[in-house]
């Protein structure tokens, strides 16, 4: 499996959706609600017509398990192309999938993504521990070998705290020079202490901007609606649009 490493800059009509609702119709009828979900919580956060290349990090600990099996994280995989729509008009979304190293390469695309993740994770085989700081490098290679200029928006699915946690703190607090977004989404019942450090590390003391935002969807995150996962996944996207411009970090 590879990620095509050239992201295709991004077009689309600069008012709105940079694919257009008849477009997402006809290439992914089972988006269509959530393609729609999501352009509320985007106007309302006043985001419409935002571009933004958007990237999709798994977590394949062993711990993991319960959540490939019921289906949260296909889930959450259509949630964020349902996103990623509206914001990056080529239709994928490049997925890192990672446990104790970067398990595996691969996207989900509009034409493509109906039980795809389950494959892909099944074809990968054996779940490790956890580590973040090897996926979150390989998004930021990716973005860098991509020459996107547009900024980056990175959901982080993970169930629990990392090995190595420096490792993880010295990438997110590097790569707030660059603009990527972090949003770290967590599923299970861990406290997630770690990720809540993450989400407040000082500024300007550690990271340049606060380029990080944290959500925990609990032990059954498919329990939440698209409405409520959307309202709370761009809550801190803006904030972060504003400081990465006000710092130089986005043009």
């Amino acid at each position: 499996m590879a990620i095509d490493y050239v992201k295709r800059p991004a077009g689309g009509d600069e008012g709105g959706a940079a694919v257009g609702l008849d477009k997402v119709r006809q290439a992914a009828p089972g988006l269509v609600s959530l393609y729609k979900q999501a352009a509320v919580s985007l106007e309302k956060r006043r985001l419409s017509g935002v571009r933004a290349a958007v990237y999709l990090v798994l977590d394949r600990s062993g711990s993991m398990r319960p959540y490939y099996q019921d289906g949260s994280v296909q889930r959450l995989a259509e949630q964020t192309l349902g996103l990623a729509a509206h914001l990056d008009d080529d239709g994928r979304v490049p997925v890192v999938f990672f446990s104790t190293g970067v398990d595996g390469l691969a996207e989900v695309s509009l034409t493509d993504y109906v039980g795809r993740v389950g494959a892909l994770h099944h074809a990968l085989g054996h779940m490790g521990r956890t580590n973040y700081h090897l996926a979150m490098q390989a998004v930021v290679d990716h973005y860098r070998a991509s020459g996107a200029s547009d900024p980056a928006f990175v959901v982080f699915q993970t169930d629990g705290g990392p090995t190595s946690k420096r490792a993880a703190e010295r990438v997110l607090c590097e790569s707030a020079a660059l603009p990527l977004f972090w949003q770290f989404v967590g599923f299970g019942r861990d406290d997630f202490r770690f990720l809540r450090k993450l989400d407040d590390l000082p500024v300007p003391a550690q990271r340049l901007v606060d380029n990080a935002g944290f959500l925990s969807l609990g032990g059954n995150p498919l329990g939440w609606s698209d409405a409520d996962l959307y309202e709370q996944l761009t809550d801190e996207f803006p904030q972060w649009l504003a400081a990465a411009r006000a710092a130089g970090v986005l043009r």
